[in-house]
């Protein structure tokens, strides 16, 4: 943290918690920058150990690296300016680049800012102030004062641009900025043919018009309303009579407001073409010495990045001014502009006898407006942010975060039906992959913050729901910073061992990330059946709505009496509690998701959905249809409880992977009357080995048959280990149970279906729920053709 505040680059957090081995920490800190804090790390390892080993260490050049970093990679200051006013907004911000590209808002509500172009901004205007003849031409046809002149392409047409406008005239390239290739008061013909190979330079065509004398002013426009003038002077060295003009250079360089390019108020003054050119002029060299008090401007142009300054002359523009410059952005079209005006002074009205606008800017530097070298500091940022965003509120969409150990994934897709159903356009992530609007953008496991960038990034999401995985959050937290609603389905053992994360209590702790990133005003859903999730609350700023199978529970009992919100079971039906109020929503047996109310997990994860969708406000009437529509099927929950009915046998195929689900497996498979059942299982080696032999032992109380599979990727442990550890679980509870180790998902699904007795329930454990659905879906349909051989 010290070293990056070394490098102007100040980080206020830090935290250090010892990891479950003794002696070895963890440390958390914040940056700015993420290559600069990567760096800041291990270079104070590097730090520490010199001293340790009393050695030297180079730190000057480790800061100055750092600061090179910043440099490089960090925003310039009017995009800075952005994210900060957006910050102080609460409007989320994300870096899209590593230079000005960013997104302010979430998806519908977003904008994308470029530095000082919005995507509000049009592209045909900023075409149009980057052609300065074309600009003029626009001005001067609608009777705005503009210097008379005109476009050449060769040195051949220079002559002719010489006798109009005649001397003094200016020379510029006709596309440019920030003051490049730009001659003024050009007296001679030699000077002329300087300039204008100077400036073509820049630009194939060339602009040669009347010098105007005065002041410059740089008059910056927002949403077509004035928000800030500056009056802008070169830079100019004053002589004492003893310094060269190379040491007087040097003595304002030092100045503690000038840095390099955008580091700081004021920019270094470097010598250029611009500046040799003005010194020859002047029979003059970077030697020569100044007579005492005697001023020379060693730039043609006032701008604050060739050395520049500027004083804020906001509060002395005169009126008719004012609408002179706001009437030419609207001309142009630029919602954002700075218009570059040339009059004796700011406080007369400007007309063709005492000044003109001789240029409109797109993307116009805000610094000078920021921190004027003298004058009132305006926050020029705020009307931008006012025009993108006349709501801070609506730079947002709805966010529900999902979290728990087992039916994440079920929950979240259930709350994405809801919001679809509710006229949304919804963008959700999870283990499965990501989703917009019901379409699958990629497969596999997207339950950390990169997916979630992904749906927020979109522009046609609505309505976003987030999958928060365990691994995501220890790794690189949420991808988001607040949420409107936060679900907690459950704590279970799962991932237990890995990460420095060895108990249910620090995987709750870890858990409870997400709802303590719920908005004040937004809800967290909590489970009151699990005393490890209810007891979140008490760390929760936030509303709280609880769900329960048990209407009878303590806890939802006096929340209701409180006044709380609710959801449980009651009299077999779903039913929603607002207070003491009772509202009866479906029977359990109504909603597919529960099938026929036997599978006590799903209708868990349909509460929680349910309260989400209430706490968001979604009508009553679009729930009733969410929770009737909402199916058990590859098609909606793909690897979540899909049934397959053959002519001989039923399969069903899931995701579960922890003793856990197992438990809730048992619970259903109990009401199966099957002949027998077959359980295809595996278990993931990077789980401990007490997981593993009670995921085996649950799995033997349950089937009669059971065939051990492995997933692809052993995580640490190689087939015969992992078989091992499930044996030695099945033993314990079934000693006489037939067990078939069959490693290829494919091959066990293919062989339980070949050789299962009549009536039989073979029950799938997937790794790859896409291939496996594919193939019972070929399996299916041969079995339709009554081509019962199930081989391939």
């Amino acid at each position: 943290m010290e070293l990056q505040s070394l490098a102007s680059m100040d980080c206020g957090f830090g935290r250090t918690r010892l990891s479950d081995k003794q002696g070895i920490y963890t440390v958390v800190f914040s940056y700015l920058i993420e290559n600069a804090g990567l760096y800041a790390a291990k270079a104070a390892v590097r730090l520490v150990e010199a001293i340790v080993a009393g050695k030297d260490y180079p730190l000057d050049l480790a800061i100055e690296h750092l600061k090179s970093i910043f440099y490089r990679e960090a925003p310039g200051p009017s995009t800075q300016s952005l994210i900060t006013t957006a910050e102080t907004r609460n409007i989320p911000v994300y870096r899209l680049d590593k230079q000005s590209l960013v997104m302010l808002g979430q998806g519908k509500n977003q904008k994308i800012i470029s530095a000082t172009i919005a995507s509000t901004t049009s592209s045909i205007a900023v075409d149009i102030a980057g052609n300065k003849s074309l600009t003029k031409k626009i001005l001067a046809d609608n009777y705005i004062p503009v210097p008379q002149g005109l476009v050449i392409k060769n040195q051949e047409e220079l002559d002719e641009a010489i006798k109009n406008p005649g001397y003094p005239f200016v020379v510029k390239p006709l596309n440019g900025n920030h003051g490049r290739g730009i001659t003024t008061n050009v007296n001679s013909r030699k000077q002329a043919i300087d300039a204008f190979i100077n400036a073509k330079t820049i630009s194939d065509q060339v602009i040669i018009e009347k010098h105007i004398y005065g002041n410059d002013y740089r008059i910056l426009v927002i949403n077509y309303e004035l928000a800030a003038v500056s009056k802008r002077i070169p830079a100019i060295v004053t002589g004492d009579g003893s310094s060269t003009i190379q040491e007087l250079i040097d003595q304002l360089n030092q100045h503690p407001d000038r840095g390099e390019g955008h580091e700081k108020i004021l920019t270094k003054i470097k010598i250029d073409k611009n500046t040799q050119s003005i010194l020859k002029e002047h029979g003059l060299t970077l030697n020569s010495i100044l007579k005492k008090d005697k001023e020379l401007r060693i730039k043609d142009t006032a701008n604050i990045s060739s050395g520049g300054t500027a004083y804020d002359v906001t509060g002395l523009i005169h009126p008719q001014n004012v609408i002179l410059a706001e009437r030419a952005a609207r001309l142009i079209g630029l919602d954002i502009c700075g218009i570059d005006m040339i009059a004796e002074d700011i406080g007369i009205p400007v007309n063709r006898d005492n000044g003109a606008i001789l240029e409109i800017n797109a993307a116009p530097g805000l610094r000078m407006h920021l921190h004027p070298f003298n004058g009132k500091g305006r926050n020029v940022a705020a009307p931008i942010i006012d025009m993108l965003f006349p709501d801070a509120h609506q730079s947002r969409i709805p966010l529900v975060a999902v979290t728990g150990t087992n039916g994440k994934t079920t929950t979240t897709r259930f709350i994405a039906h809801f919001a679809k159903c509710s006229g949304y356009i919804p963008g959700f992530t999870s283990t499965d992959g990501i989703y917009i609007d019901g379409n699958l953008i990629t497969e596999g496991d997207c339950g950390g913050p990169i997916s979630a960038g992904v749906v927020l990034r979109d522009s046609s999401v609505d309505f976003a729901v987030l999958e928060c995985a365990r691994g995501g959050i220890l790794r690189s937290g949420l991808g988001f910073d607040y949420c409107n609603i936060s679900v907690v389905t459950n704590i279970a053992a799962d991932h237990l061992g890995l990460s420095g994360i060895n108990t249910l209590k620090e995987l709750s702790a870890v858990k409870s990330v997400v709802p303590k990133s719920t908005f004040n005003d937004g809800f967290a859903v909590l489970n009151a059946d699990d005393e490890l999730v209810r007891v979140m609350q008490k760390d929760l700023s936030c509303h709280i709505a609880l769900f329960s199978i048990d209407p009878e529970n303590e806890h939802i009992v006096a929340h209701c009496e409180a006044g709380g919100l609710a959801a449980i079971i009651e009299d077999e039906t779903f039913v929603l509690c607002r207070g003491k109020i009772k509202i009866p929503l479906l029977p359990v047996k109504e909603v597919p998701l529960t099938l026929n109310g036997n599978l006590k997990c799903m209708i868990k994860n349909s509460l929680a959905a349910i309260l989400a969708a209430v706490a968001l406000d979604m009508p009553i009437e679009k729930i009733r249809y969410g929770m009737k529509s909402f199916m058990l099927s590859p098609e909606m929950t793909p690897g979540r409880m899909n049934r397959f009915e053959f002519s001989k046998f039923t399969l069903v195929l899931d995701y579960v992977h922890n003793p856990d689900g197992y438990m809730e497996l048992r619970d259903y498979l109990h009401h199966e009357q099957a002949s027998y059942k077959i359980g295809i299982i595996a278990a993931a080696g990077d789980r401990r080995d007490e997981d593993i032999m009670l995921l085996g032992q649950y799995a033997a109380e349950i089937f009669d048959e059971l065939i051990i599979r492995h997933d692809k990727d052993g995580r640490g442990r190689n087939n015969w280990e992992i078989s091992e550890l499930l044996i030695n679980g099945i033993l314990k509870s079934g000693p006489d149970k037939k067990i078939i180790i069959i490693s290829d998902e494919a091959e066990a699904i293919r062989y339980a279906c070949n050789y299962c007795p009549e009536g039989a329930l073979i029950f799938v454990s997937s790794d790859n729920i896409k291939n496996s659905l594919s193939l019972i879906k070929e399996l299916k349909m041969n079995d339709n053709k009554n081509q019962i051989n199930y081989e391939a």
